[in-house]
């Protein structure tokens, strides 16, 4: 009895300093000095500290300073010379942020202060070396974070590459954190408001396979919404540029086959034909590779993309008209 009395003292005794070690690290975030293995010591404390987000939201400067870390990379973009160790360093600062932006008590005041702003110039870099990349997925892991925990899958394959790649643990900090339901429409409505849909359309046509798929993730998201998929149809502009980038999208996947990039991008797909006007569209342009049998060895084994892959032909053949033989007759 007394000796699980000495371990349960021993226990608090540790959390207490590891407490106190919390503490000195969010303080020595905002000296240049000292900020570097302060942000290295938070980002791989962030799952073990479940109040960190409110901790880091509260404390003076803090945020400043890790703007400041993503400011400071800024330079690197434009011309090219993103560095290894910068890109180490920006994403344990990114990974703090992503942090506050998952955390229910921080959430909203991290979007109305439209941080996530910060991180679009990350996005609009096109550089293919590996500093680049990470720093890109980082930057929409961070978004596909505020509008839903399901990206374990994707950041595990993240995960492993960066280990086999970089053998520095900072980088580990990409992996998503324990994310509690958003309220997915005010991050919706905040998304629609900026320049993520374009941003994502262009990783989705140049970037690599990772990037593609964070980033036709998040347009995934936006059209799951009902304000979403409205905006996204509400001009033949918009809807024709998204078709465009999808359909160039099915066509690279019928020479490079990815199941998971497929699958969202067929979600895609689907979601766009619950509206009327982008249903009439689609019949014209839907890609031949997903009426035929191109795809049938890569998703053998995907019982829910087939299902969806059929749904969208059924949506799509409803209500058209056909001639006597039941071929389909072009739109008057």
């Amino acid at each position: 009895m007394l000796a699980t009395g000495a371990a349960v003292t021993n226990v608090t005794a540790l959390a207490q300093v590891d407490r106190e070690k919390i503490y000195q690290w969010i303080n020595e975030l905002s000296s240049p000095e000292t900020r570097e293995n302060a942000l290295l010591e938070l980002s791989k404390k962030r799952e073990s500290v479940p109040d960190l987000a409110p901790m880091l939201w509260h404390s003076c400067g803090t945020i400043a300073a890790l703007l400041q870390e993503i400011v400071n990379i800024y330079p690197s973009i434009n011309p090219p010379t993103l560095t290894a160790h910068q890109s180490n360093r920006v994403c344990n600062a990114l990974a703090l942020l992503q942090c506050v932006a998952s955390h229910p008590e921080t959430r909203s005041a991290f979007l109305a202060a439209h941080i996530p702003l910060f991180l679009y110039p990350f996005l609009h870099t096109v550089s293919k070396t590996r500093p680049f990349e990470y720093l890109r997925l980082t930057s929409l892991g961070v978004i596909g974070n505020l509008l839903s925990p399901v990206l374990e899958l994707t950041f595990e394959i993240i995960i492993i590459i960066i280990i086999i790649f970089y053998t520095l643990s900072a980088l580990l900090v990409c992996a998503p954190g324990a994310l509690v339901k958003t309220d997915e429409q005010e991050v919706i409505n905040f998304l629609l408001t900026t320049e993520i849909i374009p941003l994502c359309l262009r990783i989705m046509e140049s970037g690599s396979e990772l990037s593609k798929t964070v980033a036709t993730f998040i347009l995934q998201k936006i059209l799951l919404d009902d304000t979403g998929l409205a905006y996204i149809c509400q001009t033949y502009e918009r809807f024709s540029h998204v078709a465009m980038i999808l359909g160039k999208m099915v066509l690279q996947l019928s020479k490079e086959p990815s199941a998971r990039l497929l699958k969202h991008v067929v979600r895609c797909y689907l979601r766009l034909s619950d509206n009327l006007r982008a249903r009439e569209a689609l019949r014209q342009c839907l890609p031949d590779q997903l009426k035929d049998s191109t795809f049938a060895q890569v998703l053998k084994d995907d019982t829910t993309t087939k299902r969806w892959l059929a749904q969208l032909v059924k949506n799509l053949q409803e209500g058209q008209v056909t001639d006597a033989r039941g071929i389909p007759l072009a739109p008057q």
